[in-house]
């Protein structure tokens, strides 16, 4: 049962507008907000719309940047990016999309400083144990398995 709203559709909306303007959302992050505003369905739906027409949601965008963000400052691979934006019911169209915007060199290059990195963490040695926790530590930020044992390969030549 929805609870009666407190603002107008027009105070919902300006509200929307700059909680959009903020940093990008995507369709499910505004209809979260819309709810906790206590919007009905009907109005729900005019705002989103406006939003969308006004180019205040733009879910291209949304996960363009998303993806930009989350591989440039938190070092997240293409598999958690992924996994990430499907959550937030991101369309194949545009999650595809988002993922070109991570040029391969600096995918590739950002993949060898983390295991560089954690291999100087754990001592620059290459035990079967330490092999395992940089496999672990990579696998858990979304890089792929192949390009992780390629890297881990070239490391103990």
């Amino acid at each position: 049962m929805n609870k009666k709203p407190s603002l107008t559709v027009h105070e919902a909306l300006l509200k929307l507008m700059q909680y959009c303007t903020y940093q990008d959302r995507c369709h499910k992050e505004v209809e979260k907000k819309l709810d906790s505003l206590g919007m009905y369905n009907d109005a729900k739906a005019h705002i989103i719309s406006k939003l969308i027409e006004d180019n205040f949601l733009n879910e291209e965008r949304f996960a363009k940047s998303f993806a930009r963000g989350k591989f440039r400052i938190k070092k997240w691979g293409k598999i958690r990016i992924t996994r990430e934006l499907k959550l937030r019911q991101i369309s194949t169209y545009n999650l595809n999309t988002a993922l070109k915007e991570i040029s391969e060199d600096d995918y590739l290059k950002t993949l060898n400083e983390l295991v560089d990195y954690k291999y100087k963490q754990l001592g620059q040695k290459l035990t079967q144990s330490n092999k395992q926790k940089i496999y672990q530590y990579l696998a858990y930020r979304g890089f792929e398995s192949h390009l992780i044992y390629e890297t881990m390969n070239k490391l103990s030549k």
